[in-house]
C-alpha cells in the first residue's frame, strides 16, 4: 500500500474549504457578540476588527477529521493512533474556548496560561509526549536517550507551551500568524510522511502527518480572508489553536520515532533529522518569543507585557510595506522549514545546501533594501526636472463677487 497522500489531500482540502466558508458567519456573530480588536497603541491596523476567526479554523480541522474518518487508509490512522489524534483535537477545543473567552473579555495571563496547561495536560493524557530524544555525547554518532515518565511530560509541556505563545506572539500582522502556520504545518507534514515512507506505510506513523495536514488546510482556508486587510483576525481562538496542534504534530514526529523507525542507526544527518526539522519549523515564531522575553525582563517587566518590538515590527521600522513584511517573514519560515526537510529527505546535502544558500542570500538583500535605500539617498531621488522662473503674481487678488461659505463653517474629508 503506498502513502495515501490523496486521502491526506482531501482531509487538508475539506479542512480549507470549511474553514473559508465558516469565516463569513463568525465574522457577523464576532460583530453581534462584541468580539472586536479596537487600535491600541501597539496596533498596526487602524479600524476596528471582528475576532473569532479561531471558531472558523476550528470548524475546518473537525471537518477534516470528519472526512478522514472515512477514508480507507487515513480510517487506520485512528484504529491504531485513536488517542493521539484525539488527544490533538481536544487540546485545540480547549484552547480555542479560551480563546474565544479572551478575545471578548481580555483575560490575565495566569488564567491563558492555565488553559494552555490544561490543553498540554489533554495531550499527555491521550498519549502525545516526547519518549525518546537525541544527544551529541555517548559515541561517534550520538545516542537517542529513552525519557522517563516525568521527564517526557515536563519537555512536551516545556514545547507546547513556548509554541503556544510564541504563535501568539507573532499574530502582529495581517496574514502572520496564518501563513507561517501554514508553512511550519506543511513542512511538518512533509517530514511525517518521510516517516511513513520509511516505516513501510505503516499506520502507527500515520497521525502527526494529519493532524499537520488539518492544521494547513484550516489556514489556508482562513488566510484569504486575513490577508492585508484584513476582514477578521484569527485572535488568540485562531494563534493558540495553531500553535497547540502544531506541538502535537511535531512531538510524534520526532519525539515518538525510535532510531529504528528513522534509520537513525546508519546515518549521521538522519540522527539530527527530527530536532533539525523542528527547530526549523518554530525557528521563527520561538526566536520571537525570546526576544520579547529577554527584553520585557531586561526592563523589569512581565514577559507577558505587550510592547511593539516584535520582528514584524521591525520589519516595519525598516520601512517595509505591511504586505511585505508579512511576505518576507513567510520566506524566511519557508526557507528554514523546508530547507531542513529537504536535507532530511534528499539525498544529496551538498544541492540542498547550494540552494538553501542562494535563497538566503536572495531572503538578506530582501530585508535589507530599504536600510540600503537609505544608506544611498541619490538611488531613491526622483529624477530632477528644470526649474522654470515662477509666474508673476499680482500684490491685490482680482476684484469680484466672492462664494460664500456654507453654513457650519469649512468641511474636511471623512
Amino acid at each position: 500500500m503506498g502513502i495515501p497522500f490523496k486521502e491526506y489531500l482531501l482531509a487538508g482540502s475539506t479542512a480549507a474549504v470549511i474553514t473559508y466558508l465558516l469565516v463569513g458567519a463568525v465574522r457577523l456573530l464576532a460583530l453581534k457578540a462584541g468580539a472586536v480588536a479596537w487600535p491600541r497603541g501597539r496596533d498596526v491596523h487602524t479600524t476596528p476588527t471582528p475576532r473569532w476567526g479561531g471558531i472558523a479554523m476550528l470548524g475546518g480541522v473537525l471537518a477534516g477529521v470528519a472526512i478522514a474518518y472515512q477514508l480507507p487508509a487515513l480510517r487506520l490512522a485512528f484504529d491504531t493512533n485513536t488517542q493521539e489524534v484525539l488527544g490533538a483535537v481536544l487540546a485545540a477545543i480547549v484552547l480555542c474556548a479560551v480563546g474565544i473567552i479572551d478575545d471578548r473579555y481580555e483575560l490575565d495571563a495566569l488564567t491563558k496560561f492555565a488553559g494552555q496547561l490544561t490543553a498540554t495536560g489533554a495531550l499527555l493524557f491521550f498519549g502525545v509526549q516526547w519518549t525518546v530524544v537525541w544527544v551529541p555525547w555517548g559515541g561517534p554518532d550520538g545516542q537517542y536517550l529513552s525519557l522517563g515518565q516525568e521527564q517526557g511530560a515536563l519537555l512536551t509541556v516545556l514545547l507546547t507551551v513556548a509554541l503556544v505563545n510564541a504563535m501568539n506572539f507573532i499574530d502582529g500582522l495581517d496574514g502572520l500568524a496564518a501563513g507561517v502556520g501554514a508553512i511550519a504545518a506543511t513542512a511538518t507534514g512533509l517530514y511525517a510522511l518521510s516517516l511513513v515512507a520509511v516505516a513501510g506505510n505503516d499506520p502507527s506513523v500515520y497521525s502527526p502527518a494529519l493532524i499537520a495536514a488539518l492544521l494547513a488546510g484550516a489556514c489556508l482556508g482562513f488566510l484569504p480572508h486575513n490577508f492585508s486587510p484584513a476582514r477578521i483576525f484569527m485572535g488568540d481562538s485562531g494563534s493558540m489553536l495553531i500553535g497547540v496542534m502544531l506541538a502535537a504534530a511535531t512531538t510524534i514526529a520526532s519525539g515518538k520515532q525510535s532510531p529504528a523507525a528513522t534509520g537513525s542507526s546508519v546515518n549521521l544527518l538522519a540522527l539530527f533529522s527530527p530536532l533539525i526539522v523542528l527547530a526549523a519549523v518554530v525557528f521563527v515564531p520561538v526566536l520571537d518569543l525570546l526576544l520579547a522575553v529577554v527584553r520585557r525582563t531586561r526592563k523589569g517587566l512581565s514577559p507577558f507585557a505587550p510592547d511593539k518590538m516584535h520582528l514584524h515590527h521591525r520589519l516595519l521600522e525598516i520601512g517595509h510595506s505591511q504586505r511585505r513584511a508579512v511576505l518576507l517573514i513567510y520566506l524566511w519560515a519557508g526557507l528554514l522549514a523546508f530547507g531542513s526537510v529537504a536535507l532530511t529527505v534528499i539525498g544529496d546535502p551538498v544541492l540542498v545546501l547550494v540552494t538553501l544558500g542562494i535563497g538566503i542570500v536572495f531572503a538578506v538583500l530582501a530585508t535589507a533594501i530599504p536600510r540600503l535605500r537609505r544608506l544611498n539617498p541619490r538611488a531613491a531621488e526622483p529624477a530632477t526636472l528644470p526649474v522654470t522662473a515662477p509666474a508673476t503674481v499680482p500684490d491685490d487678488p482680482p476684484t469680484g463677487p466672492t462664494l460664500p461659505l456654507p453654513s457650519g463653517g469649512p468641511r474636511t474629508s471623512g
